[in-house]
């Protein structure tokens, strides 16, 4: 069966490929680092260079100023339907620069085993990605004349620098970026070849303890067995923040932790996830967690505690019988459904005190806290793009969750009380943030074709 308004869209798409990734490699020219002052004009220049390209689209395109780098939004269309799509134009330092083949900034296409690749900073993380569903309305523009729907675009240049202009500036502008739903495109397929649209995302609470024992480092010949060492204290309350089965004991840790539903369940079963062939990539080989869980719920849908880093004592080459006067460790917790950061904390803290010895006192520094984001995935538009991506792709798109964080998606709720669909083409091997960081030449293709269905789809 032929679909007349989206079949020309899609052949205009295969017809400018060549057209579309030169714009891509043009794009990912402009070393966009965020987080070095030294590139604040090159983001600058990313901004501009996209503003330009959403012009010639049809789009109304201007950069909003921030106390950093700039924000683009861009405006078209008309109709009902308003999506909003989210992405990022910067990226990330490109060290060590060793270990780059080839000028980090100077994308080239590479033959690979696997297949055509685009080789360059920012191809996965987020140029290509981004430009996916640019290119996607530009097709639809010179198809029909206009685009299926309303459409705000919306992207950061601060991203990769931990977004310190986002949040003041959503609440500043709620009312242009309110939509019917938002478009992330920052994740990647499942494997190869499913596409996946992430509707669970954890969210993070970081903390770190400094346990103190003596009031300066002590010669263990002398102090040892009389004195109290903070590392054997910190020991123990490490050792004691998960059982035997692999579940954390932090008093009310697993409050608000919802089952997974039976049809996300289902789905997740049907990908045929090899644990042992993942954790077999690092050295491993058995799943660690809590084990009455299959290992996607591990990774996706239940919550975590991880130490992240111990310190304490001598720690540099040779040996020093010392008892320290400090030993400090980093945790951190990925949470899910309804837990609450600010009560783990608190729960987390008093099991740390109840464990210390006289003579023992310890201190406490947050790092982060954000709540997990669940997308409601009951309403038509989710089921829509689900069959959208599944019509394009080689498997049928299923609904996934994602172990990371991705504030953004977190904030289109909590700011703006909009659901986000989170839509990727990367794939595991992409090495983003990495040397040699690429992206499929493939994804991009299918990602744009991808696009263009959404739209369809979201737009009827």
């Amino acid at each position: 069966m032929t679909d007349s308004r989206l079949d020309p869209v899609l052949a205009r798409i295969d017809e400018t490929l060549p057209e579309a990734t030169d714009r891509l490699m043009e794009l990912l020219r402009i070393p966009s680092i965020s987080t070095d002052p030294d590139y604040k004009a090159e983001c600058r220049r990313a901004a501009d260079w996209l503003v330009e390209d959403l012009k010639g689209i049809g789009f109304d395109a201007a950069t909003r100023p921030t106390p950093g780098h700039p924000m683009v939004m861009g405006k078209a269309g008309a109709g009902d339907r308003h999506l909003l799509f989210y992405g990022h134009y910067d990226v990330q330092p490109v060290d060590p620069l060793s270990l780059w083949d080839r000028d980090p900034f100077d994308p080239q296409i590479d033959e690979t085993a696997k297949g055509r690749v685009i080789r360059g900073r920012g191809a996965s993380d987020d140029k290509g990605q981004l430009m996916t569903f640019v290119e996607a309305c530009r097709a639809w523009k010179a198809v029909h004349g206009s685009l299926p729907a309303r459409i705000t675009l919306f992207f950061e240049g601060e991203e990769e620098s931990g977004s310190p202009s986002l949040v003041p500036f959503m609440k500043e502008h709620a009312a242009e970026l309110q939509a019917d739903v938002a478009l992330i495109c920052d994740t990647g397929l499942f494997g190869d070849s499913t596409p996946a649209i992430v509707t669970m995302l954890r969210g993070l609470l970081g903390e770190e303890i400094t346990i103190t024992g003596p009031s300066k480092d002590l010669h263990s010949g002398m102090y040892g067995g009389i004195a109290m060492n903070p590392i054997r204290v910190l020991s123990r309350i490490i050792a004691a923040l998960h059982d035997e089965n692999g579940r954390v004991t932090v008093p009310g840790f697993y409050d608000g932790v919802p089952e997974l539903p039976a049809d996300v369940a289902a789905q997740w079963q049907a990908l045929d996830f090899d644990a042992g062939g993942f954790l077999g990539e690092v050295g491993l080989g058995n799943p660690a967690g809590e084990q009455d869980r299959s290992p996607l719920e591990m990774i996706w849908s239940r919550p975590t505690c991880e130490v992240n880093g111990i310190t304490g004592g001598y720690t540099g080459a040779g040996f020093k019988t010392v008892l320290p006067s400090k030993a400090s460790a980093k945790i951190s917790f990925r949470l899910v459904g309804q837990q609450d950061p600010a009560r783990i904390r608190e729960s987390f803290r008093a099991l740390v005190r109840s464990m210390l010895p006289p003579d023992c006192t310890v201190d406490f520094a947050d790092h982060s806290a954000s709540p997990a984001s669940q997308m409601e995935i009951s309403g038509p538009m989710f089921e829509a793009a689900r069959g959208a991506l599944s019509d394009e792709w080689p498997k049928p798109a299923a609904y996934v969750g994602c172990g990371g964080s991705i504030p953004i998606a977190g904030y289109f709720k909590t700011l703006l009380g909009m659901d986000a669909m989170l839509i990727g083409f990367g794939k595991d091997d992409d090495q983003i943030h990495s040397p040699n960081e690429k992206y499929d030449l493939e994804s991009f293709h299918k990602g744009i074709r991808s696009w263009a269905r959404v739209l369809d789809a979201l737009s009827r």
